[in-house]
């Protein structure tokens, strides 16, 4: 048993966010968790791992096989760095990929000063969010209290959402997630059908992707080569035609959620997904829904683009200005394969061949960073 010491600052529980174990490549990324708050995952995560095992995978939630398999405890608490309080680094446990930390291969790289036992893992190495995650068998929660849950009409003035594109011209990471994981949500819900998605920002992250899988033919998907190479790996299945999927009509995405009426006719609802409960907004009626992280999904629902040109009189404040410059991407935008995979996995519906072919094909190209 430990000591009892207090090992951070009083914070509160929000949702695990969809970018929380996404790996960027060489990029040097921010920290995960806002100031004084703390996430739990639900999974399994961390070593030791072993290889993919049917029985163990559905013990796990998982319906289809992923590379490896967690073993290690399900429950980590996740916090931002600077929430931790009493805490020293262990020596020797400073193993790390490129330029910093990022644990695990010994074990937490964090102990309790006052009694010394190994309670968390720091990982600041480049490719990862910086976080904390405090080991569940070390650790205990003190209550203090429930905390307040923002109602979902207020949402909109507390987080009014994170812009897309980035400083530099790249997509910023945190939509890359969350469209990757809404992704799978979206492609499940097709039935093999193509997906129309809403005019403007919505149809460039996400119809680029949904083209790439959908339609599905009733001939087996041929997979690529491991490596992708310059190419995505959606560029090679473009001759997928346009039109129905197994003879099924189209079907329209429409956003529906706080501010957002839902549309009787559509087929699909992108709808947010609170950010501190992680529940989905709940829809009227028993239209399938897809689930959005709210930062990205109140910025598709209700962000347009500047106009052109000014209006008469004053300046609006809408207008597209030369100063300064509007944010505009360098490259089409890419939703995070990883996250894809991930929450396919964990969908009841990917045990269905036609998905389960769409699986297995993204799988393969073992090392795409994006759709």
């Amino acid at each position: 048993m430990g000591c009892g010491a207090a090992l951070t600052v009083p914070v509160r529980r929000v949702a695990l966010p969809a970018h929380a174990h996404q790996d960027a490549w060489h990029d040097f990324l921010g920290v995960l968790m806002e100031a004084g708050t703390f996430a739990v995952e639900p999974h399994r995560s961390g070593s030791p791992w072993r290889d993919w095992d049917e029985a163990e995978g559905q013990a796990q939630g998982l319906y289809a096989p992923v590379f490896a398999l967690s073993l290690g405890p399900a429950g980590s608490v996740v916090i931002a760095p600077g929430d931790v309080r009493g805490t020293a680094l262990i020596g020797g446990r400073d193993d790390g990929y490129c330029l910093g930390l990022t644990g695990g291969v010994d074990g937490p790289n964090l102990g309790c000063e006052q009694c010394g036992r190994p309670v968390a893992t720091r990982i600041d190495d480049c490719s990862y969010w910086q976080a904390v995650w405090l080991d569940p068998g070390a650790v205990v929660a003190r209550e203090d209290g429930a905390d307040p849950v923002d109602d979902w009409a207020d949402l909109r003035g507390l987080r009014p959402g994170t812009p897309p594109v980035e400083q530099q011209g790249h997509w910023d990471l945190r939509w890359t997630a969350a469209v990757g994981v809404a992704l799978a949500h979206l492609v499940a819900a097709a039935d093999g059908a193509r997906i129309v998605m809403p005019a403007g920002l919505t149809t460039e992250v996400f119809q680029r992707s949904l083209d790439s899988l959908l339609p599905v033919q009733e001939r087996p998907f041929e997979p690529g080569p491991e490596w992708p190479g310059p190419e995505w790996p959606g560029d090679r299945v473009q001759e997928r035609p346009v039109g129905s999927g197994r003879g099924l009509p189209e079907k329209r995405v429409v956003m529906a959620g706080p501010g957002v009426p839902v549309d009787p006719e559509a087929d699909i609802l992108l709808v947010p997904r609170h950010p501190q409960t992680g529940e989905s907004w709940p829809s009227p009626g028993a239209t399938p829904v897809a689930p959005l992280e709210w930062d990205v999904w109140v910025w598709l629902a209700f962000t347009r683009d500047r106009r052109p040109v000014p209006g008469a009189g004053a300046m609006p404040d809408d207008a597209l200005r030369d100063d300064p410059l509007p944010l505009h991407p360098h490259t089409p935008f890419r939703p995070d394969a990883r996250a894809f995979h991930a929450t396919l996995a964990r969908l009841p519906a990917v045990r269905e061949p036609w998905l389960r072919a769409i699986y297995d094909g993204q799988r393969r190209v073992r090392y795409a960073y994006s759709l």
